[in-house]
């Protein structure tokens, strides 16, 4: 059989999981069978394929019809152009956490700062996407990731090393901020954050790619969504020095919610961004 053949089969099987754009899906997996990128699979359609590559396809194409994420099967994800290594020991980063790297990047340009040597401290780091991404961009930082998982640090920093980034990058196995000093240099430049915040009683409805596949550990919020802002705003309080700014990634519907929490604990919102879908991402706040 075809290239073509072989993928329109596997693409017919994910469609009749029901997975939408399920052609494109087909020739992702398609072309992690060959290890070859797309431009092969579109200028030589009619190659035929060999039979341990064809039983590899089909491999890879049943385990993405019974839903698991294409990132936990390719064992990557991109993120702020950089590729990050992920498992089911992480959350699958997303576009919509872009916003959060955005908004800080954003204030430390209006104060001049992508040479200055930052501090900067990252709350449940999971696969370090956004510590990382931030470090990348700015030569002269450095930065802790805290995460109560073992294994998602692990993932963290295999990241930091593939990424060029382990000397400037730390991680730290705790629950939210109780592990973290921060009075002795005068606190962090930037804290950054993105907790679980859905609901438990949504979890269920959420894609069976999330609640079969991802940890439940990083997106379940508690009864409200909320328990992990209420853990974590007196940390936030705490570390972040005078002047110092903090990026807190917010569920839809939960931004007044979360500022008011911070506001409680002397943390005054200085903004907030949405992400491209115009929903209310990330809270900026400042001690």
């Amino acid at each position: 059989m075809s290239l073509r053949e072989i993928m329109a089969q596997g693409a017919q099987t994910l469609a009749d999981a029901g997975l939408e754009d399920s052609r494109r899906e087909a020739r992702l997996l398609l072309g992690a069978a060959l290890g070859v990128g797309p431009e092969v699979l579109i200028g030589a359609p009619e190659r035929a394929m060999e039979n341990g590559q064809r039983r590899q396809f089909e491999a890879l194409i049943s385990r993405r019809a019974a839903r698991e994420p294409a990132a936990y099967i390719l064992g990557q994800r991109e993120f702020w152009s950089l590729a990050f290594t992920v498992n089911r020991a992480t959350l699958i980063p997303r576009p919509d956490s872009e916003t959060l790297v955005e908004a800080a990047l954003d204030g430390i340009d209006a104060r001049d700062q992508r040479d200055a040597p930052l501090r900067l401290l990252d709350f449940g780091t999971g696969s370090g996407c956004l510590l990382l991404a931030l470090l990348s961009e700015l030569p002269c930082a450095s930065g802790l990731g805290v995460d109560i998982s073992p294994d998602a640090l692990a993932v963290a920093r295999g990241n930091a090393d593939r990424l060029g980034l382990s000397g400037r990058a730390r991680f730290l196995c705790g629950d939210w901020g109780r592990a973290v000093e921060g009075g002795s240099f005068g606190g962090y430049d930037l804290i950054i954050a993105n907790p679980p915040y859905i609901e438990d009683r949504e979890m269920t409805a959420l894609a069976p790619e999330i609640t079969r596949f991802e940890p439940a550990s990083a997106l379940a919020g508690g009864p409200d969504g909320m328990a992990c802002y209420r853990a974590l705003a007196p940390d936030i309080a705490r570390l972040l020095r005078p002047g110092g700014c903090a990026v807190i990634e917010v569920g839809a519907g939960q931004a007044d919610a979360v500022a008011a929490l911070m506001s409680g604990q002397g943390l005054v919102e200085k903004g907030r961004r949405r992400d491209l879908a115009g929903v209310e991402r990330c809270l900026l706040l400042q001690c």
